[in-house]
């Protein structure tokens, strides 16, 4: 099991998450933040610090954001595994699912 982020991060990327994250298991791509499905521990330390609650333990994912489990997992089909995301840096590009997303409104 592991925590997913959903459709709120999407064009904020807020990066609260990161600093909290204890094994560095969430990367930065062009619109969201992903969660390595591997790398994380399961520590929950990234979903309360959240501003706009798009962290959810994967069982616990609203049904309208199931799509988004196989989302962060697919972000790291062609990365494989790097074993933390401040070695590489922000990444520019997406999973699909995100990159098709019309530009997300934030509230201010």
């Amino acid at each position: 099991m592991t925590y997913v982020i959903a459709l709120p991060c999407v064009d904020l990327k807020d990066r609260a998450c990161v600093d909290e994250c204890p094994v560095d298991c969430i990367y930065e791509g062009g619109r969201s933040l992903y969660i390595h499905p591997e790398e994380c521990i399961d520590c929950g330390a990234c979903e309360p610090v959240c501003p706009v609650e798009a962290i959810f333990y994967e069982d616990d994912l609203p049904e309208q954001w199931k799509d988004y489990q196989a989302a962060n997992a697919g972000f790291f089909d062609d990365l494989g595994s790097p074993g933390g995301a401040f070695k590489i840096g922000a990444l520019a590009h997406d999973h699909p699912l995100i990159a098709a997303l019309p530009p997300q409104e934030q509230a201010s």
